[in-house]
């Protein structure tokens, strides 16, 4: 299991900026503006989970104001080019875990091709698969049986938040690690041009860099993800973007899905605003393997235990640890390890 610990300069998800600009709102003297925008944004943007409003690995509902909490954040492109509509692939996913008494972090990068159990489905299959099966609510589920910890909330938006996000705050600086040639969200051939190095960046280029999946593996994809997160936090953090929040909150609100109430939203502010609060960002350890001719990524069952236990600590979380699934298939159902052909890296949403 590889972690890494981030500085004291803060590192947070895109998906909780509208939370970020609440607090910094309230400093910069026209709070109550931003908090009427969020909370319209957040309000339009419900949609409960078909289990209720608790997991099943819940004893009580959790209260974010004075509870451990998780949330599941998903990045999903159910743009009209696709054409998938409800049932688009999750094309980045991490869990968050937050302990209120430490004011800590945990964040688990999980590669979309990961192979799990889809309990619904009771099947395994790519973990992206399971929000093309049924929704958010195969997410959640499948990531739940996956870590052994419930899903208090999830956060699902589009790649338009994201390139909007970006090109509201005038583009981001990132060192580009290699030189890059992709389609854009419009999958126009080449129309993404980078050359190694750092640079200012635009939404469709920092897209095309966090879903690029040809030029290495999918931990560093993952970790390339995190990083360009934090260039977008740096960037809507620095006082001169603070004229730009009321666009990056209509933005987000937009493309925005989630069980999170307004108030429950609120309850994180304390995190935002606590200067030494701690982050750890989390990869799962695996490989990459044909099962019936098909790409999967096998995780590692060593550092899925490992980070499960870690989660469930974090979470405060007390019972068994049911750390692999019954229904966990043996090695002997893998083929030889293999290196994905082109053809399955580029195996589009």
């Amino acid at each position: 299991m590889k972690r890494k610990r981030t500085s004291k300069k803060k590192l947070f998800l895109w998906s909780f900026i509208v939370l970020l600009l609440l607090g910094a709102g309230v400093a910069s003297g026209y709070g109550a503006y931003l908090t009427d925008k969020a909370k319209n944004a957040t309000n339009s943007a419900q949609l409960e989970l078909k289990r209720g409003d608790m997991s099943a690995k819940r004893d009580e509902m959790v209260d974010p104001y004075q509870d451990n909490i998780s949330i599941l954040l998903l990045g999903v492109d159910d743009s009209e080019k696709r054409d998938f509509d409800s049932n688009a692939r999750s094309d980045a996913m991490v869990l968050a875990t937050l302990n209120e008494e430490e004011k800590s972090i945990k964040l688990v990068s999980i590669p979309r091709d990961s192979y799990a159990y889809i309990p619904q489905m009771d099947q395994r299959d790519k973990i992206t698969h399971a929000h093309a099966y049924g929704g958010v609510d195969y997410s959640v589920s499948t990531v739940e049986n996956m870590f052994d910890v419930p899903v208090d909330y999830y956060v699902r938006l589009n790649f338009n938040a994201f390139v909007e996000t970006v090109d509201t705050l005038g583009g981001i600086q990132y060192d580009v690690p290699f030189d890059l040639s992709e389609k854009n969200s419009e999958d126009k051939d080449g129309a993404i041009q980078l050359e190694e190095g750092t640079q200012e960046i635009t939404g469709e280029e920092a897209l095309a860099l966090a879903r690029s999946r040809q030029y290495d593996s999918d931990q560093a994809r993952g970790k390339r993800q995190m990083e360009i997160l934090q260039s977008i936090f740096d960037e809507a953090s620095d006082v001169k973007s603070v004229t730009k929040y009321g666009s990056l909150i209509d933005s987000i609100g937009n493309n925005m899905k989630t069980n999170m109430s307004f108030d429950e939203m609120s309850a994180l502010h304390n995190y935002v605003l606590d200067r030494n609060i701690s982050f750890e960002t989390m990869q799962l350890d695996g490989e990459g393997t044909f099962i019936n001719d098909l790409y999967y990524f096998k995780v590692n069952d060593n550092s899925l235990t490992s980070i499960q236990n870690t989660l469930q600590t974090h979470l405060d979380l007390n019972g068994t640890n049911n750390t692999i699934d019954e229904k966990e298939d043996g090695d002997s159902t893998y083929a030889k390890k293999q290196e994905p052909t082109s053809e399955d890296k580029d195996e589009e949403l």
